[in-house]
């Protein structure tokens, strides 16, 4: 191997390091209301991937606040409105989810993101399945 080659992998691990990786995903929520007959399949995008962070040392000395890390988040995001299958006249069928737009490296707001470590696996159907194709927008 030629000394350049060699160098030219270095930096480019080395470099591969430091990038963030918050990206555009495709992922698949399942939605039911007890009252309706099916559960509903929805593909929509988030936000997922790796934020640079970095580890302080001091962390005896800061307020809690100082100590949050960056974590993938949106940067934009818009809602989506499907309808679920099988609903008595009584029930509304209709349920909106966040479609991301773009994301960010960024603080995580509660108000629209899971901020824990690790989510509740909750993502699955009870009932019969239908797939969403195509919805309206909100």
């Amino acid at each position: 191997m030629t000394a350049i080659f060699l160098m030219s992998v270095i930096f480019g691990l080395a470099c591969g390091q430091v990038t963030s990786f918050c990206i555009l995903t495709e992922y698949m929520i399942h939605v039911e209301r007890k009252e309706c007959d099916y559960c509903l399949a929805i593909n929509t995008t988030i936000c997922a991937g790796y934020c640079m962070t970095r580890d302080i040392n001091g962390k005896l000395f800061l307020p809690k606040h100082a100590l949050s890390q960056d974590v993938c988040t949106y940067r934009d995001f818009t809602y989506k409105t499907a309808e679920i299958p099988g609903c008595p006249p009584h029930v509304s069928p209709h349920f909106s989810y966040p479609v991301a737009v773009s994301c960010k490296c960024g603080k995580c707001d509660t108000d629209y993101s899971d901020c824990t470590h690790e989510a509740v696996r909750t993502n699955y159907c009870t009932k019969p399945q239908q797939s969403y194709v195509v919805g309206f927008s909100v």
